[in-house]
This record gives C-alpha cells, sequence and structure tokens, in this order.
C-alpha cells in the first residue's frame, strides 16, 4: 500500500530529524534552536508539501531567514544532505523522492553561499603574472 504524499513527506520529515538528532554534530545545533519538535514537524512538512505538491501552507517565507542566526560550517551541510537523502530514499514515492533531492541540492548550495565565510583570496606577490 503507497502512502498518501502529505502523509509521505511528514514521515520523511520524522525520519530525517531521527537521523539528525543522533548525529554527534547536528543534534546539538537542533536541540539547541528549536524549542517544540512537533510544532517544527508541522513547519517543516508544510514547507515540502507546498515545495513538492505545490500547496500553500507554507507561509513563512523563505526558509533561508530562518537559518542565518545558526553558526555552521562545510561538514553541518555534509551530514545534512546525508540525512535528508537516506529519510528521502525510505519515506517518499519516486515522484517525489527525485524533486526533493533536487530541491534539498539546490537549497544547500544557496545556503552554503549565504551562511559560509567566504574563501580567503590567494594572493600574487606584486608584479607577479596570473
Amino acid at each position: 500500500m503507497t502512502k498518501d504524499p502529505e502523509t509521505a513527506i511528514m514521515a520523511m520529515v520524522r525520519r530525517f530529524y531521527d537521523l539528525s538528532l543522533e548525529d554527534d554534530l547536528l543534534g546539538p545545533m537542533f536541540r539547541a534552536e528549536i524549542d517544540d519538535f512537533e510544532e517544527h514537524y508541522g513547519i517543516v512538512a508544510d514547507f515540502w508539501s507546498h515545495a513538492l505538491l505545490g500547496t500553500d501552507r507554507y507561509k513563512r517565507g523563505t526558509p533561508y531567514v530562518h537559518h542565518t542566526k545558526l553558526t555552521v560550517e562545510e561538514a553541518h551541510f555534509d551530514r545534512w544532505m546525508a540525512a535528508f537523502e537516506q529519510a528521502v530514499k525510505e519515506e517518499l514515492p519516486e515522484e517525489l523522492a527525485g524533486p526533493a533531492m533536487q530541491r534539498a541540492r539546490h537549497m544547500t548550495q544557496s545556503f552554503k553561499m549565504g551562511l559560509l565565510p567566504l574563501p580567503t583570496p590567494k594572493t600574487r606577490p606584486l608584479g607577479a603574472s596570473a
């Protein structure tokens, strides 16, 4: 029996957070930032319902603004993507899994550009050719 899309999305969100809370890097950060996990699951499920099914339940603007106060490094993004990909593979039907991963990869790249410090430019001695 196939889950309905909304049920699958909520199952994916819960599985993602189960995996993330077990992670030694993501778990402490999520616990420090999220006061009410049940409420948070609903917000995140609303976002993915909007992104994957076109519903209008997510009314919180862009998710990026809700993450700007986090202190993150490259490893956070790697672990986030690994947990998300596992949750998607386990819980979403194929027709939603591909679009979810595409959106997650795009969001990860965008968040990295906004949240990670720019690399230090390499300098050349004055007068050296490029």
